[in-house]
Order: structure tokens, then sequence, then C-alpha cells
């Protein structure tokens, strides 16, 4: 188990990637906090010995990733309307919140690698080995979800 000098500035670190990650799974902020909540709680209850600070963060990406395939499912699973959230978070211009807006409407297997990708600055190796898929299955994926997002954002744009 850790000590409280040694937990404290992993938590303080990693809150916000670990509930970026699990609003991305889980697209529910409640579900997202009691997922950030039960990750930090593994962390400090770890009697683990991390080797770097790539490895911590590592394994709370990998423990997130468990605990949102865990939730999704559940059989007591409530969805609510992505709008409600992202309203709420601020964005540096109205370009940077359409784009939210486009890769929350992703599908799951598209949205979650373009967030660790771009988002977190994994490779997609790194990607691969976070969510135990192929390299190249994850090229795939980021290939087609930076073109469906393209197609999307053109369309607003006509559209407006």
């Amino acid at each position: 188990m850790m000590t409280d000098q040694q937990f404290t500035p992993l938590a303080q670190r990693y809150m916000d990637t670990i509930f970026r990650l699990a609003f991305h799974y889980t697209k529910s902020q409640a579900e997202a906090d009691d997922i950030t909540q039960e990750v930090l709680f593994k962390l400090y209850r770890a009697d683990k010995e991390f080797e770097s600070e790539d490895h911590v963060k590592y394994w709370l990406l990998r423990v997130t990733i468990n605990a949102c395939k865990k939730v999704l499912l559940s059989p007591w699973r409530r969805t609510e309307p992505i709008e409600n959230h992202t309203a709420a978070i601020p964005f540096p211009s109205p370009e940077h919140s359409e784009l939210m807006d486009a890769v929350l409407a992703l599908p799951a297997n598209y949205r979650i690698p373009i967030y660790l990708h771009y988002y977190e600055d994994y490779s997609c190796n790194e990607v691969a080995a976070l969510l135990h898929i192929p390299g190249a299955t994850v090229r795939t994926r980021l290939r087609r979800a930076r073109a469906m997002l393209k197609t999307d954002l053109q369309e607003a744009e006509n559209d407006v």
C-alpha cells in the first residue's frame, strides 16, 4: 500500500487523465467520476512497485480501461445525453468545442484510439498495447476516424 506522500502527487497528476478517458468511454460524467475514484483507490491500495512514471501512467490507463469495460457491461448502466456535459467544459475556441463534439459522436472503437493517440500522445503501438489489439488495427481505426471527422466537420461547415 502506498503512503500518502507517494499517492497524493500521483493522484493530482493523473486524476484528470483518468476522468477524461473514462468520460470518453462511458459518455457519462457520473460514471466517469465513479471510475476515477475507483481507479485512484486501486492505486492507493496497490501493493506494487512501479518502475517509472510511465509505468504508473500505463498501469492507471489500463485499470481505467478495464473499469470502463466493466461498467459498460453492467445491466444497470444508464446513459445521458453528452450535450449536457460538453457545454460545461471550457474550450479555447468554438472550433475546439466543435471538434470535441465530433470526436464524442464517433463509435467507441474509433473514439478511444483517437483520444489516446491525440490527447494523451501515445504512439500507435502503445495504444495497441493498452487496448490489447494489433497495431495495424489501431492505425486503421485512426485513419477511419480521421476520415469520419473530416466528413462530419466539412458537413458542419457547409451547413453554416
